[in-house]
């Protein structure tokens, strides 16, 4: 999804037949390569954006990084080894997010029945669905809030879907008809969503029940932006491009562990439930393996020293596209390998995620180890995991957002899909 910020300014949209090629080709990597289509794209930029703009954007200087002692040495093209589909675009970018972007978020009171699925939880986020809560409690501190809504760009549904299932009086088969009377109440209540139909609206899932939620309420799942972890666009009601991935990261404090590449002395790990075919093939192909390490299910030995001494980490598909373990491979410096179908990895926008994992069809789980030994030997497993180091920011929340944490990651991922329509009230 090359550089797909672009399709996103906030200047006014072209007509609709050039957006939509605009569209297509800022979010194909192999079209966004191809000498007629970047020739085109150059010519697309420049009449979207201000001149001034464009050259400003094309005299930005790069954040300058150091590289790994143990990096395969300096590229001439940096830009193919570069995390980011477009450095420079995305600095100008982030920049004027942090200046110019608001959030009315619909106001609750803690006296209500549902406060505790409608405001932020008072006691620090833990667990795999921990996403949600912190994006929450990030927000309502944040300088993004607005209390003026004629101002906001986006309107946040502040309802935990987290929440709602673990509450009595909802609980899993409920949380669909309680998402439809929501929708139902702030619409007769506000002016907002009627004018749009719910366009410019999200809300942030990070539970895989989110996915269904909205079965009741069909305009959130065709119009609002879904902010989800379970993000598979082979499966109805996830939108690419209008709905967005976000990461599922198991909250962890304290110093982050680091390893060399040269002490990480196994090629790949894997440990989990066996339940799905890809797990149950990953592990049928590769669990006598001596350079492998797959297990049919969670270790008793800590899972951390089994991260730190791998090179590769894999995650595979489970009942959903999304586990914690794309998460806890970044954090522990291990290169993830991605055997997940259809998955809208998160921040795909933004980051180029063939510079710091490799992603896999789960039709090539024979052939895995033979590509990873590959990479290994050529030196293209440095440059992997150089790039790992990194992106471990963007993949971590804290209990006060970080300049370029996954807080804002997830704010720039929202201000790339507010409306292009100004309305005033």
């Amino acid at each position: 999804m090359a550089a797909s910020a672009a399709s996103f300014l906030s200047s006014p949209p072209p007509s609709s037949l050039q957006g939509l090629f605009f569209l297509l080709i800022t979010t194909s990597p192999h079209l966004h390569n191809h000498p007629f289509i970047s020739q085109a794209l150059d010519l697309q930029v420049n009449a979207v954006l201000p001149e001034k703009e464009v050259t400003a954007a094309s005299k930005t200087p790069l954040p300058t990084e150091k590289r790994n002692h143990e990096s395969v040495g300096s590229h001439n093209d940096d830009k193919i080894y570069d995390a980011f589909h477009d450095r420079a675009l995305f600095t100008e970018e982030y920049a004027r997010m942090k200046k110019r972007m608001k959030i009315y978020a619909y106001p609750h009171s803690k006296n209500e029945a549902f406060a505790n699925v409608l405001l932020p939880e008072d006691s620090e986020p833990g667990g795999n669905y921990a996403s949600e809560s912190y994006f929450k409690k990030a927000l309502f501190k944040s300088h993004f809030l607005t209390n003026d809504p004629s101002e906001a760009d986006l309107f946040y549904l502040p309802f935990s879907i987290a929440s709602l299932r673990h509450d009595k009086r909802v609980g899993v088969g409920g949380i669909k008809t309680y998402v439809k009377n929501y929708i139902r109440d702030i619409s007769q209540t506000y002016p907002f969503w009627n004018r749009t139909g719910g366009a410019d609206h999200f809300y942030v899932a990070c539970h895989s029940v989110g996915r269904t939620a909205m079965e009741k309420a069909v305009q959130v799942k065709l119009n609002a932006i879904q902010v989800v972890c379970s993000s598979s666009y082979f499966l109805a009601g996830y939108v690419s491009h209008k709905d967005a991935s976000i990461p599922q990261i198991w909250p962890r404090k304290g110093p982050r562990p680091t390893r060399p590449p040269s002490h990480r002395r196994n090629l790949a790990f894997y440990a989990g439930a066996m339940n799905s075919r890809v797990r149950e093939s990953l592990v049928k192909t590769w669990g006598n393996d001596s350079e492998i390490s797959v297990h049919r299910a969670r270790l008793k030995t800590p899972y951390s020293e089994s991260l730190l001494r791998s090179k590769f980490c894999i995650h595979a598909k489970g009942f959903e596209v999304n586990t914690a373990r794309i998460g806890d491979a970044l954090y522990y410096g291990c290169v993830p390998v991605v055997l997940a179908d259809h998955y809208d990895l998160p921040y795909a926008d933004i980051l180029n995620w063939e510079s710091f994992s490799v992603v896999l069809s789960a039709s090539d789980i024979t052939i895995m180890k033979r590509v990873l030994l590959e990479m290994v030997g050529s030196g293209e497993y440095l440059r992997l995991q150089e790039n790992v180091v990194r992106v471990q920011k963007h993949f971590q929340w804290h209990s006060v957002p970080v300049d370029y944490d996954a807080f804002y990651m997830v704010m720039y991922e929202l201000w790339l899909r507010k409306s292009h329509v100004n309305i005033n009230i």
